[in-house]
């Protein structure tokens, strides 16, 4: 009897184990068919409204028409001595190998000459209007912007958009033997456009210093990636930046002030963000006038993100913690019918590498990373970014979804002949691909930077008054 009892009861958790598989089973299945509906359904939503997009733009359908390059890498040189002929090559050279070569035979690629430049006097002339992207652009004066790792400021109150970047023409060394390449800080450069094209140059609105070496501006520091909003309240125009020292181990933020959007700035002082270092950042204004900065921190290892004073002069204490352990920098924030979106590079000093697109439904979080944006080109300028590193997103009003995506293409050669790439940015269609950190596909439409070697905005298109 009890080995009958014992087989009994062996049998009934055989059954029970086989039960609870099977619901296990239905209820994975389940959540399967209503991933798939949701994704189905969102599909359906994202591709209604990218039709409609287009419908009501159609120059938005000129712009998301893909452009493939085929870049060869040219074969090494020759070897000149017969010892060296019989050494084995360690891995064949990439593109972006010949990018960051000088002396590369296909270096004019990337960097066009100034025969090729992109001036507005003759464009006006012609009526172009076209961004080059990567090729030389000048100002009303015929001289290279200098306007690098910079940001856009629209000022209602003129009409007019501000480009404010770093001012870069200088020569270009290194500080110490295995330093960064770097060029003394000169100041933040200013440039002014009705067009978004034709740039008159404003000056250097944000000097050195020359003489106090305590200084945080003194030209053997650091000033990078600086970014200006308007203040209502206060009638001052902001600028945050990115302040260090040679080393890269002061880590910091600095803040000035304007009575002008073409300046003078009157420095205030630096500071370590909520105790904790600061390199990469920018700042974001969402439409309450809430500012937000955001910065890459503990060794460019995550992002942090937090609210500014309603004076835009410090940080308040509430901060989150971002993207941890993914080492982004070159942060670039837009938002788009409530979703806050962002672009992000990789840590690879002056070299290119791949982008990441990024969304969440609160810009405190969390942030989910959606791949990589960037469509056209090659498998390796996808990869490279179009060997580009983000800074900005411009809203063009008046486009549904559609902005401009700026990008600086550093030349650690020689960086005051580093280039921009400009490139329409549009947000629409259904995602491709699962979230990287998460189950399942983004609730949210598709973030597509599109490579054009020549394009231009809609010609309807006009400044808001």
């Amino acid at each position: 009897m009890a080995i009958s009892g014992t087989g009994n009861l062996h049998r009934a958790l055989s059954g029970y184990r086989c039960s609870r598989s099977a619901m296990v089973w239905s209820l994975v299945g389940l959540l399967l068919m209503l991933q798939l509906y949701s994704f189905a359904s969102r599909r359906n939503v994202v591709r209604g409204d990218i039709q409609l997009h287009v419908s009501r733009h159609p120059l938005v359908r000129e712009l998301e028409q893909v452009e493939e390059e085929n870049i060869q890498v040219p074969p090494p040189k020759k070897k000149k001595s017969p010892h060296a002929a019989k050494r084995r090559r360690k891995r064949s050279a990439t593109l972006i190998d010949e990018f960051l070569n000088e002396n590369s035979q296909i270096r004019h690629v990337f960097f066009p000459d100034m025969k090729s430049a992109v001036d507005p006097v003759k464009g006006v002339e012609n009526g172009s209007h076209h961004y080059y992207p990567g090729k030389i652009w000048l100002d009303t004066e015929g001289n290279p912007i200098q306007a690098h790792g910079g940001g856009m400021l629209y000022d209602e109150r003129s009409n007019t958009y501000y480009w404010y970047g770093e001012y870069k023409d200088g020569p270009t060394y290194r500080a110490y033997k295995r330093g960064a390449a770097r060029v003394d800080v000169i100041g933040v450069g200013c440039y002014s456009s009705k067009d978004l094209w034709t740039w008159k140059n404003q000056g250097i609105v944000l000097a050195a210093e020359q003489t106090n070496e305590t200084h945080d501006l003194h030209k053997s520091n650091v000033l990078e990636r600086p970014k200006v909003v308007f203040n209502e309240k206060t009638g001052k125009y902001v600028m945050w930046m990115h302040i260090d020292d040679a080393n890269y181990t002061k880590a910091s933020v600095g803040i000035a002030i304007s009575d002008y959007p073409t300046g003078p700035f009157e420095y205030l002082h630096s500071q370590r963000p909520h105790g904790f270092d600061s390199r990469d950042m920018t700042i974001f204004k969402d439409d309450d006038g809430v500012v937000y900065l955001i910065y890459s921190s503990q060794d460019n290892s995550e992002l942090h993100i937090g609210p500014l004073t309603s004076d835009y002069l410090d940080v308040q204490p509430d901060m989150r913690r971002i993207l941890i352990g993914q080492h982004r920098e070159a942060p670039a924030l837009f938002k788009y019918q409530g979703t806050y979106y962002m672009i992000t590079s990789g840590c690879t000093g002056w070299a290119p590498n791949e982008a990441l697109a990024h969304a969440a439904e609160s810009i405190m979080g969390p942030w989910e990373t959606m791949g990589n944006p960037c469509i056209g080109g090659n498998k390796m300028f996808r990869l490279a970014t179009f060997f580009a590193q983000s800074t900005f997103v411009v809203p063009l009003p008046g486009i549904p979804g559609s902005y401009i995506f700026m990008a600086d293409r550093w030349n650690p050669a020689e960086l005051r002949n580093s280039r921009y790439v400009w490139l329409p940015l549009i947000v629409g269609g259904p995602p491709d691909r699962p979230l990287e950190y998460n189950f399942g596909f983004p609730p949210w439409p598709r973030v597509s930077i599109y490579w054009h070697k020549k394009w231009r905005l809609p010609s309807s298109w006009k400044v808001s008054k």
